[in-house]
């Protein structure tokens, strides 16, 4: 079968399109013919060598590596002490996450099935790959933690807040990832949501059922809420702690990516910081699956890049996220295809803003999921993005969070 891979730490450059054996399944595991995978910034931390990690704890990594955890596919064949799913069962999951062996940068994986469930009927195979990371970190933080795993980031075990009608919850980076699904779920609570995003994505949104909006562009929250029950933030970084004041005494501040508070003045407000790591869990996705089918929640995705010929290797395209729309030969993804998405992290990099989750499809599709922007008439990306930098930077600035969605 083919694969992305790579044999060292690094750059784009390091990504190979590798012929690698089908893997085989063991106890308690399914093979499943992938049509769809979900890019997430864990997957380019593991590229770089966790550098985003002190150096005293970054693990030792075992090339060569596959990366990548979410994906969508049908099951090829089961383990015999596998009960649930069958040969032809359409599934997606978050597979062996936290961790850095979900190998999902491939034609095949060998997944637990307990990080598995059957896909949804009401989306396709692309969206159901962009769900899991973005969903399941927003589910944890808000409904279910669905473990006793202490954070490793304080040490203590999460603990959502009941969510009731007539609570206020306000959502900084809305239109992201794991902002997108968090607007909807607070919805689905019964929650009164405050979206905090950039202008472009109000109708957005609006749709998926943000009560109020805050551009903040123009507008910092802080200047026109107060009294707000929860905030969760999947922007984060040194400024993060100006939400604090928004919130109303004894309540909840959730950041997804990282963020500084001081000690003294949380307990002075008698605010609770709480965070997690997210955790494959197939049951829970399941779950989350009905709420796809009732309608309930939607996966946005923002556009979708055909495919280009291959033969080139992995340095033929530095041409960005824009490849020609022929069809690669044998329906998998090309090496150049495959370098052109890197170039486009890298250019994103070099921009400073979050990459957006990403899809590769079996049809050789990669499908570039930035929920909130799903709509005709778009800019480019990296374009689009590159002429916003003034702005974002007179307004609460997006960076990178830990589930790795876009953050605007």
């Amino acid at each position: 079968m083919k694969a992305i891979q790579f044999h060292e730490a690094g750059g784009p450059e390091v990504l190979q399109y590798d012929e690698v054996p089908v893997p085989e399944i063991g106890p308690g595991e399914v093979l499943v013919r992938v049509h769809a995978v979900g890019i997430n910034p864990p997957d380019w931390y593991l590229r770089e060598g966790m550098k985003v990690m002190p150096a005293e704890m970054r693990p030792a990594l075992e090339f060569p590596l596959i990366p990548g955890t979410d994906m969508s596919g049908v099951v090829q064949a089961v383990a015999p002490d596998v009960l649930g799913f069958a040969v032809g069962d359409e599934v997606f999951g978050m597979l062996r996450f936290p961790g850095f062996d979900g190998r999902t940068y491939a034609q095949y994986v060998a997944a637990p099935s307990s990080d598995l469930a059957h896909k949804p009927a009401g989306i396709d195979h692309v969206q159901a790959a962009g769900a899991p990371m973005a969903v399941l970190t927003a589910w944890q933080y808000l409904v279910d933690l669905g473990h006793d795993v202490p954070s490793p980031f304080t040490g203590k075990v999460h603990q959502p807040v009941p969510m009731t009608p007539g609570m206020t919850v306000l959502v900084n980076g809305a239109a992201g990832g794991v902002g997108h699904f968090a607007v909807q779920l607070a919805k689905w609570k019964g929650a009164h949501v405050i979206a905090v995003a950039s202008s472009r994505h109000e109708q957005f949104l609006r749709k998926l059922g943000a009560d109020e909006f805050i551009d903040y562009t123009t507008t910092r929250a802080a200047d026109v809420v107060s009294g707000v029950d929860l905030v969760i933030d999947t922007v984060g970084g040194p400024d993060s702690s100006r939400f604090l004041t928004v919130l109303k005494r004894g309540g909840t501040m959730l950041p997804v990516f990282f963020a500084q508070y001081d000690p003294e003045e949380t307990a002075r407000l008698d605010i609770t910081v709480s965070n997690i790591q997210v955790r494959s869990n197939g049951p829970q996705l399941a779950e989350i699956g009905r709420l796809f089918d009732e309608g309930k929640l939607k996966v946005g995705v923002d556009s979708t890049y055909p495919p280009v010929r291959s033969g080139q290797g992995t340095h033929a395209s530095r041409a960005g996220p824009h490849p020609r729309q022929d069809r690669a030969d044998g329906g998998v993804v090309s090496a150049e295809l495959q370098q052109a998405v890197a170039n486009y992290a890298h250019a994103l990099d070099e921009l400073n803003v979050p990459e957006p989750e990403t899809a590769l499809t079996e049809d050789t599709t990669w499908t570039f999921t930035m929920p909130g922007q799903g709509m005709p008439g778009r800019r480019s990306p990296v374009a689009g993005r590159a002429a916003d930098k003034a702005t974002r930077r007179q307004g609460d600035k997006a960076t990178r969070h830990g589930s790795g969605q876009t953050a605007d």
